[in-house]
């Protein structure tokens, strides 16, 4: 099974990017985020004759999540919980069915969290205690859990090119990684860093001052897996050829492969 996860930067703006990338890639299940849609204007029907399912939680103009897959998605889940009265449109899960046994994914966008000593901040690290809250309650459930998307964090200085550059960035600081690494001490495997030493590698270069062609990116759409997941890693990519397409998002595909 190939699960890719895609900080598509506004699906409508790029439909055709995304079809064009999912016939060539043919993942089995994606992840979305920034599809920037409220969910009856998400174009689903272009995604349905591609072949997939869709489940989308989306939010006028900005933020917004979906799931598609080949496989029927179960048991859809849509807002991150601990927090009611949090309305943005950043997380959704779902359960998809194999031959030999079900897989639950989990797709997020986690909160940007700038500038520094804001309440956006603040939203950003509360919205990442209860991400580990959740994926703590996915763990116990012994299913194998697959935790997608842009988590707005750069774990370490290898993450980025010019790491002094995100010294006083939200994605960079202390209290960000460190809300990162507890997640991986709950037992997830980063599955990019497992699987590929390379360094400069990267799934976001931003718009401005030549930083895709001068490779000045940084590493901030991650896939976390649980043990379960882990023990069916076959694979694991990114997919860096779309940054250079016409029409581009800024971030990459990432994706990785599961024998199931």
């Amino acid at each position: 099974m190939k699960i890719a996860t895609w900080n598509i930067n506004g699906v409508k703006a790029r439909i055709e990017t995304a079809l064009t990338w999912l016939k060539e890639s043919s993942p089995d299940v994606v992840c979305l985020q920034e599809i920037k849609s409220v969910d009856k204007n998400f174009p689903r029907e272009a995604f349905e004759d591609a072949g997939y399912h869709v489940e989308t939680h989306g939010q006028k103009g900005f933020n917004g999540v979906a799931i598609l897959s080949r496989m029927p998605l179960e048991d859809v889940t849509r807002r991150l919980p601990g927090n009611p009265h949090d309305e943005q449109a950043r997380y959704i899960e779902a359960t998809v069915s194999t031959d030999s046994g079900a897989v639950r994914i989990a797709c997020l966008y986690l909160p940007n969290g700038n500038p520094l000593a804001s309440e956006k901040f603040d939203y950003k690290l509360a919205w990442m205690q209860r991400l580990e809250n959740r994926v703590q309650e996915l763990i116990a459930d012994e299913m194998p859990l697959v935790v997608a998307g842009d988590f707005n964090v750069i774990p370490m200085p290898q993450d980025a090119k010019r790491p002094d550059a995100w010294t006083n960035d939200a994605l960079f600081q202390p209290e960000s990684r460190t809300a990162f690494r507890r997640l991986i001490t709950l037992g997830m495997t980063d599955a990019i860093r497992a699987t590929t030493p390379e360094p400069e590698t990267y799934t976001f270069w931003d718009y401005q001052a030549g930083a895709w062609q001068k490779n000045d990116g940084i590493r901030i759409d991650h896939m976390l897996l649980s043990p379960e997941a882990a023990d069916r890693l076959e694979a694991a990519g990114i997919d860096k050829q779309t940054r250079g397409w016409e029409k581009p998002s800024d971030h990459v595909p990432v994706w990785i492969e599961l024998a199931v």
